[in-house]
């Protein structure tokens, strides 16, 4: 995928009828089918049964099975619930009858307020001083494990500046803490909120679990370590523009029992609080071979 219109030919789904779609998968460098698609494909899925211009504004997820990239996969919502203020809806996604994840997602009217937002981190490089993931494929590939670089170069609708670049050669711990600039390619002006949310919420499930291997990378990194997505939550607070740079703040206050868990705030560039984000993922260092 090479632009924000790639994109959102996989996240929009093929409507089946009696609230049944189906969906198709790319491969961003795992074996797998990648948690935030699955994610963004279900929230694609229930928005299509609101029917009263209620926007998201929470979803709480688990992922049961890893999913496979070469089969298509079916969502069915059901519509738990429409009061005066609030739609509640549960998408069931599933390969071959086997169900591979579960979500629950409440939609909201618009209502005024009173407001507040904890504030972006203090003095962070901005966007312009740091180097994007294929700056770094570019500069230093032929340096990086092999791993790493084949990740790097898988072709992405989404440009990644990470604020800490850590050697990759260097085994040291770090702290529990990743801060990441992202923007999508190509044209998004004319995106609504609601494809909006979605394609925030793909974009979601990427670095946030580094946060937590981050204390111990002296001992594991992405070559020895299972790592997988368990569950996911996000709130969402505010519109946005994809037009410019958002930061996703994140930390991990925990890893243990081959489980981390991390969450995070995504920023606009002015600083304004548009979501934040809560995942616990498996962290499993793989047994060397005798």
């Amino acid at each position: 995928m090479k632009d924000t219109q790639e994109l959102l030919k996989i996240l929009i789904l093929e409507d089946k009828g009696a609230n049944n779609f189906s969906g198709v998968s790319k491969d961003i460098g795992s074996p797998n089918v990648f948690g935030g698609q699955v994610l963004a494909q279900s929230l694609n899925a229930a928005y299509r049964t609101i029917k009263s211009n209620r926007i998201l504004h929470s979803l709480h997820s688990y992922f049961l099975e890893a999913g496979n990239l070469e089969l298509p996969i079916n969502y069915h919502v059901q519509e738990a619930r429409d009061g005066g203020s609030f739609s509640t809806r549960r998408v069931t996604a599933s390969q071959e009858g086997k169900t591979i994840f579960i979500l629950a997602c409440s939609f909201h009217k618009k209502e005024e307020g009173i407001e507040h937002q904890m504030p972006i981190k203090k003095d962070i490089k901005q966007p312009e001083e740091l180097l994007s993931w294929t700056d770094m494929l570019d500069q230093f590939g032929d340096f990086l494990p092999k791993k790493m670089k084949a990740f790097l170069s898988i072709e992405r609708p989404i440009e990644f500046k990470p604020v800490q670049v850590p050697n990759p050669l260097e085994k040291k711990d770090l702290p529990p803490v990743v801060d990441v600039w992202f923007k999508l390619k190509g044209d998004s002006k004319e995106l609504d909120l609601q494809t909006k949310q979605q394609i925030l919420t793909y974009i979601s499930d990427y670095n946030i679990l580094t946060a937590c291997l981050n204390p111990n990378a002296s001992i594991a990194n992405f070559g020895n370590t299972q790592m997988a997505s368990l569950d996911h939550s996000m709130w969402f607070y505010r519109d946005f523009d994809f037009n410019d740079w958002l930061l996703f703040s994140i930390e991990s206050p925990s890893t243990s029992g081959a489980r981390g868990f991390a969450c995070g705030n995504i920023f606009t560039k002015e600083g304004k609080l548009v979501a934040s984000v809560a995942q616990e993922g498996l962290m499993r260092l793989k047994r060397k071979n005798n």
